[in-house]
This record gives C-alpha cells, sequence and structure tokens, in this order.
C-alpha cells in the first residue's frame, strides 16, 4: 500500500523515524550504485551521536522517559528451575540516564580506485538540529567542504532548527540542499508536504557527469518495504509542529480521497 501523500509522509518524523532512516540510506545507495559503477561505489557508513537532552523527543521519537526510569528501577522477581528452590536474585538499581545513543546513517560514495571520499549524502536527524547536537554536525559539514567533499542534504523533519540559514532560504516544511567541492554556493530545493519529492543530483569528481537521485522513488520503495501503512493511524494527528490550518485542511481532503 503506498503513502496518501505525494512526497513526504508527516507521520514518519514520529517514532518510525529511525527505521525510516535506515531504509533510506540503504536505498538511496542501491539506487546510486549502480549508476556511478565501475568507477565509484556507494556505502553506507554510521556514526553514533550522544543524544543528551532526548527529553525534547520524547513522546515524539522516544518513548516516555518515566516509564524507562520505573522498569529500571523495578526489582527483578524470584525465579526458580524446575524442581529447585526459588531463589531470590541480588537487585541492583540503575540510575536512569537522560543520554541516548543515536546511530545515525551516512550513504558515501567513492572512487573505488583509492578510496577516496567524494561526496557524502547526510540525511538530516533530530538529534542534527537541536542542541547540543547541531553545533557538532555544523563543525562536521563545515570540515567535509573544506576537505573538498560534495555534501548533500536532506531534510525530511520539520521540527528543530536547519543546520543550514540564509537570509533568502526559501520557508518550506522540507529542504534539501547541495554544497558541491570548490564552490561558494548551494543549491537548495524546498518543498512542503502537498509537493513531490524533487530529483536531485549527486555530484562526483570532475569530469563525471552527475548522478541522479530521485527521492520520491526511494521514500516509495521504503515505505512499501516498510508496510509503514500497519503502523500508522492517519486518524490521529501527525507529530509536531502543528501545520498551518492551509495545510491541515489539505492533509484532512487528501486522506479522505485516499480512504485512509
Amino acid at each position: 500500500m503506498p503513502s496518501p501523500f505525494p512526497g513526504m509522509d508527516p507521520y514518519l518524523e514520529g517514532h518510525l523515524w529511525p527505521d525510516v532512516h535506515q531504509r533510506l540510506a540503504a536505498v538511496i545507495c542501491e539506487l546510486l550504485a549502480p549508476q556511478v559503477s565501475p568507477a565509484y561505489v556507494a556505502r553506507m557508513s554510521l556514526y553514533t551521536v550522544a543524544d543528551t537532552s532526548p527529553e525534547e523527543d520524547v513522546g515524539i521519537l522516544y518513548p516516555d522517559v518515566e516509564v524507562l526510569r520505573r522498569k529500571a528501577e523495578e526489582p527483578a522477581e524470584e525465579y526458580a528451575t524446575a524442581g529447585s528452590k526459588p531463589v531470590t536474585p541480588v537487585t541492583i538499581t540503575i540510575p536512569a540516564t537522560r543520554m541516548v545513543e543515536v546511530r545515525i546513517p551516512v550513504v558515501e560514495i567513492r572512487d573505488r580506485k583509492h578510496n577516496q571520499l567524494i561526496t557524502a549524502i547526510e540525511i538530516i536527524s533530530p538529534v542534527n538540529k537541536r542542541r547540543p547536537g547541531l553545533q557538532p554536525y555544523i563543525e562536521k559539514r563545515e570540515q567535509l567542504h573544506q576537505s573538498g567533499v560534495h555534501l548533500l542534504e536532506i531534510d525530511l523533519i520539520r521540527r528543530g532548527q536547519r543546520p543550514f540559514t540564509h537570509p533568502y532560504l526559501p520557508q518550506a516544511h522540507y529542504l534539501v540542499t547541495l554544497m558541491r567541492a570548490g564552490q561558494g554556493r548551494t543549491d537548495v530545493w524546498a518543498f512542503n508536504v502537498q509537493d513531490s519529492l524533487p530529483v536531485v543530483p549527486v555530484p562526483l569528481k570532475a569530469p563525471d557527469e552527475d548522478a541522479v537521485l530521485d527521492l520520491g522513488e526511494a521514500l516509495a520503495l521504503i515505505y512499501e518495504r516498510g508496510l509503514y501503512h500497519l503502523s500508522i493511524d492517519y486518524r490521529e494527528a501527525p507529530p509536531p509542529p502543528a501545520f498551518s490550518a492551509e495545510a491541515q485542511e489539505w492533509m484532512r481532503e487528501k486522506l479522505q480521497q485516499q480512504g485512509a
């Protein structure tokens, strides 16, 4: 069953996001690999970020912290093996932590001969869009640019602060940006929930032509493969922030038309 929305499905921005993030990175590799071979390879890399302020995403991305704390502090129950005397285990209280480790996948296009990183494709995570994770990510993107790496950023999360800001940046729900190595400009694709996802270039080394990434195709593939419709109740409001009244009305009509 396809998503009822023509582009980004805002219901994927909540508790499903970690799965969406992983699947999207894998499908992007799948779509790009045949285009860039044999001179290049598309690989998925993982890095870990410590989310030290997870309470901002409690009820959206993470479960209730209080529930986790209570479970961590509950004493273990007595147990016994068949025919043996019940044994009371030693109970150790583990303090609840406010830190959550987030594993973030990145798609890398590498020169096959030298294993040189040519292009990084970052799918922005919520932890990249709020402090304290925002500043390290801004520094990382600057380091990539200074190292001569093309950077394609895909931001399909409406909440938080975008790592790329500019006075003339279009106001939109979602954003894709491309910083080509050695250039002082950024290409921007801004789109809303009502819009289809863009088809964007993926630069390689000169004089090789750009590869092409159809984000709409990628999202449709992961929605179908992940059977996300089984985990979404479209009668409920999508994850925050709230849409404008105009966008909400459009979404209601769209969902009614699709019978979702």
